[in-house]
């Protein structure tokens, strides 16, 4: 039986690779016979796929320039030609019965989805109908010789049929999903925006195809009608483009296969040749290759630390995912997380909000890959860091596209700072980087300690951890200038680094507020009086209220960055505060709230976050991965044990199926039990995979291993000496 199935395959992909031969001969696309013309242009208007990804993958080649995201058993956004740029919205199958009833993945299966090895970013869907009458089973990689996505599709009728199975292609190319065009040619499906283009092809070939308008004149309106396709459109005006094809896999119970290729180009008939060229080769040939790029990167790594024996796959999973949203033509550009979340609001979902570069999360990143063993990402993080979003006057946007193209207008200074520490830690002391040094650090004496924003990026003024960055940044800097000669500069900067270290707690930490009798540190203070009371107005819905009262974990930046003591009374306080009003337990171990009436993240019954009034406090913000592994760092700092810490990050990834960690996990706001998706320590449906959250997990590991935080620069410490200096 085995020997029969293995034959039917091998003549399956001999067949395919001559069907494209000869495709290959054909007319370019636009020689492709005329359809009639969709009516309903433009159709509704796109939104895009949801930011919770379960799955995310991209070869280790630079020449394919594609990345794939899964979600509730769809592929969604395919990023090409940079990761920061989409190009589509979702592909999914759709099947029916061709008179009772039509169903579409993400709505009428039950969805399962699985990394089939932690170190190889190959994910596999299981979607079962509900009604229980077939099974589909997707498995993903992406060509490593060409920018294409191949699925192996296998479809098997449970009970009852024939069905009917479509391809679903939601096209979606740029980041306005609204002015693209798609028709038929030479059996695919192809569409353009003018100045990228896609093609979708099945190894069995589409029997049928339609290009048509979002709830207009698209195949799901069609096929919703009367459960068959009797459409066949082109778009050719500019609109919210839907394409549709009728596949071969048909039959009564049993199971049927093939595969599709996504291929993407500048022009059409490029995207064709590439989508061609996939199938032709195979997905077998493809996964084979896909695959030893990343055992042969793996290779080349730190051995999973013994910290990690019992979670290897959430910590190998995190370096892969890690390493994965590199972008390929601006090599060190790390974007944030592969989606936008809750569609991002939706009056402003054109923005590339997450699939942005911010300087800070790049830092997070590189000193994670520093730790895992690739100093040679860490390396192109910083040139990028320096080369691409660096300004003239020494400061970094709040954020940007791959090419420096701001997005958001703020300014924070951490975001300044951390380059320059990242700087020391690579041991870059060159006159080349000595060049970038000055201009950050002579920004940072000129404009802070003060912040237009701090790390949650909604509030002004005087915060504990962006003080602490930026002190770390400046004593660096020092050390950067004297070993360039520049004794004036080092001395300038240690002088104004040792004025804001000593007056971090006139500045942030409160002896006269109401949540502690003991001194304790603020979140941020508005006028740099952390005793006045001051009101400051809280974002995403909270209220206007006494700066007194909002507290926040990251003031343990200080300890980390060496500018504290770990045993300092003060951080013991604080951690007192922190603990009663933001922490929170769950079967996979602890969480914090990032801050006070923090409302960035799902409403109450989780429904998605969206912009709402000041004050409304409609939105909740849950707790962050993240914070649970720098409270980790602490622990190792204090002479603590550290394992719990990584222990609950690792279970996070092991619940996900795709072993992706969130920016957030549900607390018990909405209870726990009022949905299978609202398990309390369990990803929210913020962004997912949430590069930040996947360093930590590997940058606790490493430091567990070594008893303190390696991320820790130990010219800070000592200077301060506090706990963590390592004569």
């Amino acid at each position: 039986m085995r020997v029969h199935r293995v034959a039917a395959v091998l003549l399956a992909v001999v067949a395919v690779a001559v069907a494209a031969a000869l495709a290959g001969a054909q007319a370019d696309p636009a020689g492709a016979p005329s359809a009639p013309k969709a009516p309903g242009y433009p159709g509704k208007a796109s939104d895009w796929a949801p930011g919770d990804k379960d799955g995310f993958g991209t070869s280790r080649t630079k020449g394919s320039k594609v990345w794939y995201t899964l979600n509730d058993g769809a592929l969604t956004e395919v990023f090409f030609p940079r990761i920061d740029t989409p190009a589509t919205r979702d592909t999914q199958l759709v099947v029916s019965d061709g008179s009772t009833f039509v169903d579409r993945e993400d709505e009428d299966t039950d969805q399962r989805v699985e990394l089939l090895n932690a170190r190889s970013p190959v994910y596999r869907q299981i979607n079962t109908a509900k009604s229980g009458k077939y099974r589909i089973t997707k498995t993903y990689v992406t060509d490593p010789r060409r920018s294409a996505v191949l699925v192996d599709v296998r479809f098997e009728a449970l009970s009852g049929g024939p069905y009917t199975v479509y391809v679903l292609h939601d096209v979606g190319l740029g980041l306005n999903a609204n002015d693209d065009t798609g028709r038929s040619a030479n059996g695919g499906l192809v569409a353009s925006d003018g100045v990228l283009s896609s093609a979708v092809l099945a190894s069995s070939g589409f029997t049928k195809t339609s290009s048509g308008y979002l709830d207009r004149s698209d195949g799901w309106t069609d096929l919703k009608d009367d459960f068959s396709m009797d459409w066949s459109y082109s778009a050719r005006e500019r609109g919210n483009v839907v394409q549709l094809g009728q596949t071969r896999l048909t039959g009564a119970t049993g199971g049927r296969r093939m595969t599709l290729a996504l291929g993407f180009g500048r022009r059409r008939g490029a995207a064709l040749g590439t989508a061609r060229a996939a199938l032709a080769r195979g997905f077998s040939a493809a996964r084979a290759e896909y695959s030893a790029g990343w055992r042969d990167y793996f290779s080349s790594l730190e051995p999973v630390p013994d910290s990690s024996a019992g979670s290897r796959g959430s910590y190998t999973a995190s370096v892969m995912l890690l390493a994965a949203h590199e972008d390929k033509t601006f090599r060190g550009g790390f974007v944030a997380s592969p989606g936008r979340p809750w569609a991002w609001a939706n009056e402003l979902q054109h923005l590339p909000v997450y699939i942005a570069v911010w300087s800070r999360d790049l830092y997070e990143i590189a000193t994670g890959l520093l730790a895992a063993g690739d100093t040679q990402a860490a390396n192109r993080a910083l040139d990028y860091l320096w080369s691409v979003q660096q300004q003239p006057d020494g400061s970094f946007p709040q954020n940007s596209r791959l090419d420096g193209e701001p997005v958001f207008g703020g300014l924070q200074m951490d975001e300044v700072a951390f380059p320059i520490v990242l700087a020391w830690q690579l041991g870059r002391a060159g006159a080349d980087d000595w060049d970038n040094v000055r201009l950050s650090a002579d920004f940072l004496v000129a404009e802070g300690p003060r912040t237009k924003q701090e790390r949650w990026e909604n509030i002004g003024g005087f915060s504990p951890a962006t003080i602490a960055a930026e002190i770390a940044g400046l004593v660096c800097a020092a050390d950067i200038a004297r070993k360039n000669g520049d004794e004036a500069k080092a001395a300038h900067y240690l002088e104004v680094a040792d004025e804001w270290q000593a007056n971090l707690e006139r500045w942030t930490m409160t002896t006269n507020g109401p949540l502690s009798a003991k001194p304790y540190y603020l979140r941020i203070t508005d006028n740099g009086d952390a005793n006045s009371g001051a009101q400051i107005q809280i974002a995403d819905g909270g209220p206007l209220i006494d700066q007194r009262r909002v507290v926040d974990p990251s003031f343990l930046e200080m300890v980390r960055l060496g500018v504290k003591s770990a045993d300092d009374p003060n951080i013991a306080s604080t951690l007192e505060v922190i603990d009663r009003d933001l922490k929170y337990g769950t079967d996979n171990g602890p969480f914090w709230h990032r801050a006070s009436f923090d409302g960035y993240g799902e409403r109450p019954d989780g429904t998605q976050w969206e912009p709402v009034d000041p004050g409304s406090g409609e939105t909740i913000g849950r707790g962050w991965p993240l914070l649970t592994g720098e409270r980790g760092e602490y622990a190792l700092a204090a002479g603590q044990p550290a394992q719990q810490y990584l222990d609950t990050m690792a279970h996070v990834a092991e619940d996900a199926g795709g072993r992706v960690i969130a920016e957030q996990v549900w607390d018990h706001n909405p209870p726990a039990g009022t949905g299978p998706r609202f398990v309390p320590g369990e990803n929210t449906f913020s962004a997912t995979p949430l590069a930040w959250s996947h360093s930590q997990l590997i940058r606790l590991a490493h430091s567990i291993d070594a008893g303190w935080p390696v991320e820790t620069p130990q010219i800070v410490a000592c200077r301060y000496k506090t706990t963590l200096c390592r004569p």
